[in-house]
C-alpha cells in the first residue's frame, strides 16, 4: 500500500489527528496543486464539479488540519471516486 493510501485510512479513521502536510499530500494526488498565493498555513484546491468549486485546509493547533475541513476533503474524495451515497 501506498503512503497516499495510508494516509487517506488515516484520514478516515482519525480525521482529527492528520497533520496539515498530510491533508495537502492527500488533496494534491486528487485534485492537483493549490491555488497559487495560499501562504504556508493555508491551502486551497478546486473541485473539478459544479457547485462545491473548492476545498480549504488550514493549518490548526499542533501543526495539524482542522477536522471538520478533513472530513470535508473525504466527502469530496469520495464524490470523486464515485463512493458518494
Amino acid at each position: 500500500m501506498g503512503s497516499v493510501e495510508k494516509i487517506e485510512q488515516k484520514a478516515r479513521r482519525s480525521p482529527k489527528s492528520l497533520s496539515f502536510a498530510e491533508a495537502c499530500q492527500l488533496a494534491e494526488f486528487y485534485f492537483g496543486e493549490p491555488r497559487k498565493g495560499s501562504g504556508s498555513h493555508v491551502a486551497i484546491y478546486k473541485m473539478p464539479w459544479q457547485g462545491d468549486p473548492r476545498i480549504n485546509l488550514q493549518r490548526g493547533d499542533g501543526g495539524k488540519a482542522k477536522e471538520y475541513q478533513v472530513k470535508q476533503l473525504i466527502k469530496a474524495i469520495d464524490k470523486k471516486k464515485g463512493e458518494e451515497f
